[in-house]
């Protein structure tokens, strides 16, 4: 079983650097989860540089341990994964680069290995849930953000960071009456900003929202909306406050705390995940690489997801054999 190297023998500055020191290994075999990077930001709009967030967030990573006190956990008791490196992106040409992504993904998803991607600006989300519909259908969708990314076209162009969910929901990828999206807010062009969403069939809760329902009501919404569909967790990091994470494109103020959101991805635990993206971490902006840090974690976080169903599963099969 894959695991990352023991950094009380190999010092963490040793080593090509790799999502929390996994082997970087391109195979599917005793394979649980992969780390994938997507190195695009030609969708962006306002600050760019996204495309070197898969490596800013690899080179902190390397601080974290296997075991999750928070849910208590040792990850590599019970799965396996690798850094399965990055999907060759052509800057410039989107449609190419979704393709790409497609074509990647596709035999990790057929191969029952669970997609832990990292951004790249938010526009890669589309390509995702293209490979992740070929494999499951339409997908339920946990959105955390600021924006809702439910744009019809942004300068023109019908293809950025801002539209990816409209397209989706058009191309029948996503099960919008069991999807959900979370913490939108900030100044808007207009009311239908936010209604757009809602009118393509999403459950929308705003930060505003949020603070009147609190964190626990919150959760029950997102278990609630999505049942047992099969679920892809998108995370922009600009949904959380700038003060925690200001290594982002497009800040928005009052977001939530980093505490806060983790311990959203934490109470994911039971819904049935199939895969994960965390986009729009530009390292330019990152002061004292705290987005870095936070984004890192949130992954953790996703990867602890897994190796919870895998014990559970792991678990049943142990009593049924025993019955």
């Amino acid at each position: 079983m894959y695991k990352p190297k023991d950094s009380s023998a190999s010092p963490r500055f040793c080593g090509v650097k790799t999502f929390m020191r996994l082997e970087h290994v391109q195979t599917t075999e005793d394979v649980d989860f992969a780390v994938i990077g997507v190195p695009f930001d030609t969708g962006a709009s306002n600050r760019t540089g996204q495309r070197n967030g898969p490596q800013h967030i690899r080179n902190f990573s390397t601080l974290l341990r296997p075991y999750n006190p928070d849910q208590d956990i040792n990850i590599f008791d019970h799965c396996g994964g690798v850094d399965y490196g990055d999907i060759d992106v052509v800057p410039g040409n989107i449609h190419q680069t979704y393709s790409n992504i497609e074509n990647f993904l596709q035999p990790l998803l057929s191969s029952g290995v669970t997609p832990v991607i990292m951004g790249g600006d938010h526009s890669i989300s589309l390509g995702n849930l293209r490979a992740f519909a070929k494999q499951y259908g339409p997908v339920a969708l946990v959105h955390f953000d600021s924006h809702s990314d439910t744009w019809d076209h942004y300068f023109g162009e019908k293809y950025t960071h801002g539209t990816p969910f409209r397209r989706a929901v058009e191309e029948g990828l996503i099960d919008v009456e069991h999807s959900i999206q979370v913490g939108m807010r900030g100044p808007l062009y207009g009311q239908e900003d936010i209604q757009d969403a809602r009118d393509l069939g999403f459950e929308v809760l705003t930060m505003r929202d949020v603070r009147k329902l609190g964190y626990d009501e919150v959760i029950r919404k997102i278990h609630e909306r999505t049942g047992d569909k099969p679920a892809f967790v998108s995370f922009d990091i600009d949904f959380v406050d700038p003060a925690y994470a200001p290594g982002t494109g497009t800040p928005e103020a009052a977001g939530p705390t980093s505490h806060e959101a983790l311990d959203l991805v934490r109470n994911l635990d039971g819904l049935n995940l199939v895969g994960f993206d965390l986009v729009e971490v530009l390292p330019a902006y990152d002061s004292g690489e705290i987005t870095a840090m936070l984004a890192s974690t949130v992954m953790f976080e996703m990867i602890t997801l897994i190796a919870l169903k895998k014990a559970r599963l792991t678990s049943r099969v142990e009593q049924a054999a025993q019955q």
